[in-house]
């Protein structure tokens, strides 16, 4: 079978012989896998939390070996990546991505392969989701990443009403962007330096688009809230110039969150005392656990987020190199990896 990984600090198509599983185990005919920017960052080596890429990934049950899972062969489904044990201190505390089990079983050899092993522990653990009937492969690629931005919105405690900013208008931001009404939120600025994706963060429903090439970021944030600056920013973007915009537009007492992941090694120019004097919290957020996953199916097949639009380009696996330099011209919104 074919498999993009990462060998030698460089991305290689590969001949792999398809996994064989073992007890408790799924093999998943993968049919469709997002393109993530940490599976970029991967590749690019700016990235080292974990060597595996492609994660986003939906597909058919080919083999099962496991029983009282209410999950057979033939089965459409989204297996989630991560998996936490639900009875860890973190667990019991609202950190369950940072649980020590989250990251120790992973989809092998990945979700760009024409076959990947679910491990057991994922299976066991509930993270094995089936489709509705209503709801495609590709849809389905955008599981993961919608829960990780209903963590992020859920992480930031943003109120009803309240204004929101979004920086970066990649297909994490504009996420955000179609959430953010179903949690309350009709005031969202978002800025990016790509007219295409501002052009689509409208149609999204965002109020204001802001282009930091253009404009004065923070003066057009402070016009569009009378100088009081936003309520909540969330960074999508992976880039620390963007964490910097998102601090000098923040009101006093607002709240930034960090959901797009800087690149290995990234620090922050900014003074620190600025936030304490102005009491601004920032907030991490990482990945999404089974019920945010779960919610992020609901939205999907329900129509509430538009995934569709944000597919602007497909590519097969032995041609993911083409993605890459496709997405380093800045025309593409999302890309999705297929068999």
């Amino acid at each position: 079978m074919k498999s993009a990984q990462i060998k030698d600090g460089k991305l290689r198509i590969e001949e792999l012989p398809i996994p064989s599983i073992a007890s408790g185990d799924l093999l998943i005919e993968m049919k469709a896998c997002g393109l993530c920017g940490s599976d970029i960052e991967k590749i690019r080596g700016q990235y080292d939390v974990s060597p595996i890429i492609g994660h986003e990934a939906s597909g058919i049950v080919k083999e099962i070996s496991a029983n009282g899972t209410g999950i057979e062969k033939g089965d459409r489904v989204f297996p989630h990546h991560h998996v936490s044990c639900k009875s860890c201190h973190f667990c019991r505390t609202g950190s369950d991505t940072m649980c020590k089990s989250y990251r120790e079983f992973h989809f092998d050899p990945g979700g760009f392969s024409e076959f990947f092993r679910v491990p057991q522990w994922n299976v066991k653990q509930g993270g094995i989701l089936k489709l509705p009937a209503n709801m495609s492969f590709d849809q389905a690629s955008f599981i993961e990443p919608t829960g990780c931005c209903i963590r992020a919105l859920r992480r930031s405690g943003i109120a009803k009403d309240d204004s929101l900013f979004v920086v970066g208008a990649g297909p994490i931001g504009l996420t955000v962007v179609q959430l953010a009404p179903l949690f309350g939120i009709t005031k969202v600025a978002v800025s990016d330096i790509n007219p295409k994706r501002l052009e689509f963060a409208k149609r999204c429903g965002a109020s204001v688009t802001i282009d930091p090439t253009d404009d004065d970021i923070s003066a057009a944030i402070m016009k569009g809230t009378n100088g009081i600056g936003v309520d909540c920013t969330i960074i999508a973007s992976g880039n620390p110039s963007a964490v910097r915009q998102g601090l000098e537009s923040i009101r006093r007492g607002g709240k930034v969150i960090l959901l797009g992941i800087p690149p290995l090694g990234s620090s922050l120019d900014y003074g620190v005392e600025r936030l304490v004097n102005n009491e601004v919290t920032m907030i991490s957020t990482n990945a999404a656990n089974d019920e945010e996953v779960r919610l992020a199916l609901d939205f999907i097949s329900k129509g509430q987020i538009d995934v569709d639009s944000m597919i602007t380009h497909k590519f097969s696996i032995e041609n993911i190199d083409d993605a890459l330099e496709k997405i380093a011209e800045g025309d593409v919104i999302k890309s999705i990896i297929v068999p």
